[in-house]
């Protein structure tokens, strides 16, 4: 009867699973139990009155299908019926197929289409199954149209190429001669959209393929050989997989029962035994009956499901003990004198208490008790150390500072999640990325290494970090001492330094986002040398030490080198720091002015408008200064990215602003307070339009009551410091 062809190790595992799931499962009384090797559980029956309606299966010829509409469906073998654990059939279906001559014209076709779901009870196994295709200029899909509460079609299809035979390989099927899809879930149907031969498609002079073949089959089911390019025959099926699932109407309700809060306790409800229960169809509507936890058996019929004897199958349920079978389940005990460590179904039973257990207990209570004094000792060392390590860091003076918040080292392993999130090296270690329990995102960076000569120095500049508000300078929030180098917790920037912005990752700057940097760099350098409560200077100001916020918002950062103003001047013992930022007359002479960041502020202002990094040798800045001395202009150094005709004249002055904080003679530098003042003119001339000078020497713009001279933006030639 059947009208399809398949290769007899395609039969072995179907009569495997036959076997296995006949075990338990049972059909209604008069109705034949099997044909074919192949069990028939109820709800599929064969003949009148023992077959739930669309489950019908007929024997002919001691062989089982799947009976339809049409003699074609007639025709489908069935491998395998199952209805627990999981509800599929397992049949064979004919492989798709169209094949023409050398001049492209086609010998023979079939799209491969049965009619197995005459009433919509089936769907294409997803999960078990996988589309082939099969072919050297192919296209096929499958699809299927909408159905019952699915309003839409489900499509699957792939592409095979190749140039000839010798291009594809046994078992490769990634494309070439071969490629394979798995399904959506939903499919009905199982008819292949084969592309027509023209165009592209052509399969003119392609004699090592002139076939194209499609097939669903079960997955593992086949495997590709390069000679079923040439050599498919057109009877062949494959095996395939359908769920199947309770998806019919009751007549007497109004409509289709698709899910199980729809049909419990309904006429027409199919889950019938006791002990069962109903479950929605994972692939489509519908629903499928198990049995519960305890009992096996077949749930659509009366009296189906069966008490499990759990004790006898200790494979399936194991104990360790004794077992009894109860209604449902299992009870597992200990024999007398034996115990187990928690439920004997998953630990062994062991001997109660013995000598020698007691032996054991007597030394494992004695070893508690030694090793609770230790860590007593240990605990009591560590607070110890602590107290120590706080009051040599300076605990004492910095702990009734008004803003500074001191952590413990527990809150600390807790703000960093034990430094699980690092974000770079400082100068003195590493930073790590914590929260605060108000869920304030902080950086955490090491300090120096406290010791008794350098504890007030370490204290008076804590004191003075904490006591510099501003926006534009990194706010330090509190700081831990109970570690060997203390650690300091300032507010985080989202966008790291000035560095990373300019060189690594070269993130789009417009001049207007540059100028704002500049003045909220400037005013933070202004506030630290003038408005302060304790005038400092900064000594290291580079685009490394200058972070920017999420809204690019300029933070002066790194304290380390900072000096407490209490002459007009200090000495510094030692130059520390980049040369290509240093002030050359600090080097020379080691006096730290705030003249000294004055310069280091003009290199950082040749960066914002090159984006040239500076080097050791301060080659760049010699240049910027001579390209003013000799031409007047610095254009040839300009930022292309920023380099308009409107825009021309601001970065002159820009420039011409930033040769002047390199001079070489301290005293024709400008302090930070005029830098500021003429940088903000800068921007308003900007957002007023101004960007040409077209008023000579003296410009002034009214704002409101707010009436500014712009003097100052035009400076003699700079006479910048010229390094040897």
């Amino acid at each position: 009867m059947s009208r399809f062809r398949m290769p007899t190790v395609f039969f072995l595992p179907a009569m495997l699973l036959s076997a296995v799931a006949a075990d338990g499962l049972t059909v209604k009384a008069g109705c034949k139990e099997s044909c074919g090797g192949v069990d028939i559980p109820y709800p599929f029956g064969i003949g009148a009155d023992c077959f739930r309606p669309g489950f019908e299966i007929l024997c002919s010829s001691n062989t089982s299908y799947l009976a339809g509409k049409t003699t074609l469906s007639s025709g489908i073998r069935v491998l395998s019926l199952s209805v627990m654990p999981r509800p599929e059939v397992r049949v064979l279906l004919p492989v798709a197929f169209q094949c023409f001559t050398a001049k492209n014209r086609r010998t023979g076709y079939s799209f491969g289409e049965v009619d197995f779901n005459p009433v919509g009870v089936y769907r294409i196994s997803s999960t078990h199954n996988e589309l082939f295709v099969l072919g050297c200029n192919t296209l096929v899909y499958i699809s299927s149209g909408p159905t019952g509460r699915y309003r839409y079609s489900y499509y699957a299809g792939c592409v095979a190429f190749c140039n000839d035979s010798r291009s594809a390989q046994d078992g490769a099927c990634a494309g070439v001669g071969c490629c394979r899809v798995d399904i959506p879930p939903g499919l009905t149907g199982n008819s292949m959209h084969l592309q027509e031969s023209e165009g592209t498609w052509s399969h003119i002079d392609q004699e090592f393929s002139p076939c194209d073949y499609a097939f669903i089959v079960e997955k593992g089911g086949y495997q590709f050989k390069v000679d079923n390019l040439t050599n498919m025959p057109t009877t062949q099926a494959m095996p395939m997989r359908l769920d199947w699932a309770i998806r019919d109407s009751d007549i007497q309700s109004t409509g289709p029962m698709y899910s199980c809060a729809q049909v419990v306790n309904k006429t027409g409800y199919t889950c019938v035994s006791n002990n069962s229960q109903c479950v929605d169809s994972t692939n489509g509507p519908g629903y499928i009956c198990n049995c519960t936890a305890g009992y096996e058996g077949n749930p659509y019929l009366l009296n189906g499901c069966k008490n499990i004897n759990e004790c006898a199958r200790p494979e399936e349920f194991p104990c360790n003990g004794e077992c009894h079978d109860t209604e449902g389940s299992y009870n597992c005990f200990c024999r007398r004198g034996y115990q187990s460590d928690g439920d004997p179904k998953e630990n062994p039973c062991n001997p109660k208490f013995s000598r020698t257990a007691k032996l054991a207990l007597g030394l494992t209570f004695g070893v508690s008790l030694m090793i609770v004094a230790i860590l007593t000792t240990v605990i009591k060392l560590e607070r110890s150390k602590r107290k120590e390590l706080f009051r040599k860091n300076g605990g004492k003076a910095l702990q009734d500072v008004t803003g500074l918040v001191i952590f413990t080292k527990e809150e600390l392993k807790k703000i960093t999640d034990n430094d699980s999130n690092f974000l770079g090296k400082g100068r003195f270690g590493n930073v790590y990325k914590g929260t605060l329990r108000d869920n304030t995102v902080v950086a955490v960076k090491s300090s120096i290494k406290v010791s008794k000569e350098t504890k007030d120095e370490f204290t008076e500049e804590v004191k003075i970090q904490s006591k510099m508000i501003h926006k534009n300078i990194l706010k330090l929030i509190g700081c831990c001492l109970e570690v060997d180098v203390p650690k300091l917790v300032y507010e985080f920037a989202a966008n790291g330094s000035l560095e990373d912005t300019l060189y690594r990752r070269k993130r789009p700057l417009s001049l207007n986002l540059r100028l704002d940097i500049a003045i909220g760099s400037a005013e933070g350098l202004k506030y630290m040398h003038s408005d302060a409560p304790l005038v400092i200077r900064h000594g290291d100001i580079k685009p490394g030490n200058i972070l920017l916020d999420e809204n690019f918002t300029p933070k002066i950062s790194d304290f380390g080198l900072s000096k407490l103003l209490t002459l007009e001047y200090c000495i510094a013992d030692s130059v520390v720091g980049p040369f290509a930022y240093i002030d050359p007359v600090y080097r020379k002479t080691g006096l730290l002015t705030q003249k000294s960041d004055v310069y280091s502020f003009g290199a950082v202002l040749v960066e914002l408008v090159t984006r040239e990094q500076n080097d050791n040798g301060q080659e760049r800045i010699k240049r910027f200064c001579r390209l003013y001395a000799e031409q007047g202009s610095a254009q040839a150094m300009f930022d292309k990215e920023i380099e308009t005709d409107e825009d021309i004249f601001m970065l002159e002055q820009i420039g011409k602003l930033a040769t002047e904080c390199l001079e070489e003679d301290t005293h024709n530098r400008p302090y930070m307070t005029e830098v500021v003042e003429r940088l903000v003119m800068l921007r308003r001339r900007r957002k007023h339009g101004i960007t040409q000078d077209r008023s000579g020497p003296e410009d002034t713009i009214t704002n409101g009551s707010e009436s500014t001279s712009a003097s100052v933006l035009v400076p003699s030639t700079p006479d910048c410091y010229r390094p040897t």
